[in-house]
């Protein structure tokens, strides 16, 4: 049975390159068979190579056309966001797409036709297998930035407690940049006070939620990377606490500072407490020698007779 014609075709490029390269190999002695070898090869090659060598079905090809495009477009996603860090707010609907894309190529793999088999010709045909590569370097980028801890469950949208969080973030900047106008840029540290008073409640309730958030994500996470939120509220957390303590030079009042000065007081007062137990404990020990009355009245009658012998 003859191959199919796109096989030919595929061969004619290959078959061309071959007779030129012995033509040219032979060098200037060239026999009359040569001659006519380097003319064919011309041929061929001016005949040019085939556009798209239809290797793949075209429902696999427009898969993986499909694929391609929504690899690129995350790419350029995460690029864009990598600094402020704003990925998994901005890139998971290309991410959900990329994933529905590359399910759409496995998904293939069931069919019964082999000409038609889009995964095992896209995902297992080479070595390199860079669909694959693609997928899993998006998807360890994704559980590295822990984006799931940002999202719902179904990855449409932040998660209530993002939303918030971002929302407290950004009232922050706007106090900080609001209390800012005006003042020379070369004040000193002690001079933000403005900063430091009018935006103290707006900060306190961002820290405080972060910190909320840290805790129940340690409560209810087993991943390897569940001690940590998603990487966008991390940043902007870490963001908000250098700007507030090193370049403002704020300080945010601890709540827990009166049991704290209770327990050191009482912790300075323990050595004083134990030497006065101890002083006194000793002086109630002391024997007090009493005489008795008989002795004493005994003691008087030899003094009587003594003073009068």
């Amino acid at each position: 049975m003859a191959p199919p014609w796109y096989l030919c075709r595929a061969l004619l490029p290959a078959l061309a390159l071959t007779l030129l390269g012995l033509a040219s190999a032979a060098g200037p002695r060239r026999t009359p068979a040569l001659e006519l070898a380097q003319e064919l090869a011309e041929e061929l090659w001016s005949a040019g190579l085939p556009g798209d060598l239809p290797e793949l079905e075209p429902e696999c090809r427009s898969l993986l056309a499909a694929f391609a495009e929504g690899s690129a477009e995350l790419t350029g996603c995460l690029g864009r966001r990598a600094r402020p860090v704003r990925l998994c707010q901005g890139c998971h609907g290309h991410y959900r797409r990329l994933l529905a894309q590359y399910g759409s190529i496995a998904r293939a793999v069931g069919n019964s036709s082999e000409s038609h088999n889009c995964a095992k010709s896209i995902l297992t045909s080479d070595r390199l297998q860079i669909v694959v590569t693609l997928s899993e370097f998006f998807n360890e980028t994704w559980e590295a930035a822990n984006c799931a801890n940002c999202l719902k469950n179904n990855s449409e949208g932040l998660s209530n407690s993002t939303e918030e969080f971002l929302d407290l973030f950004n009232k922050s900047l706007t106090c900080f940049e609001h209390n800012l106008q005006g003042q020379a840029i070369d004040l000193s540290p002690n001079n933000y006070t403005e900063v430091c008073k009018n935006c103290n409640e707006t900060y306190t309730k961002l820290n405080d939620l972060y910190n909320y958030l840290q805790r129940m994500n340690r409560q209810g996470g087993e991943s390897a990377h569940s001690a940590h939120l998603c990487i966008d509220v991390e940043d902007a957390m870490n963001i908000t606490r250098k700007l507030w303590s090193r370049t403002f030079n704020c300080s945010l009042p601890c709540s827990d500072t009166v049991p704290v000065i209770a327990v050191s007081s009482f912790i300075l007062f323990l050595p004083i407490v134990f030497y006065l137990s101890s002083f006194l404990h000793s002086k109630q020990k002391k024997r007090i020698l009493i005489l008795p009355k008989r002795i004493q009245s005994n003691a008087n009658l030899v003094n009587i007779q003594e003073k009068y012998s």
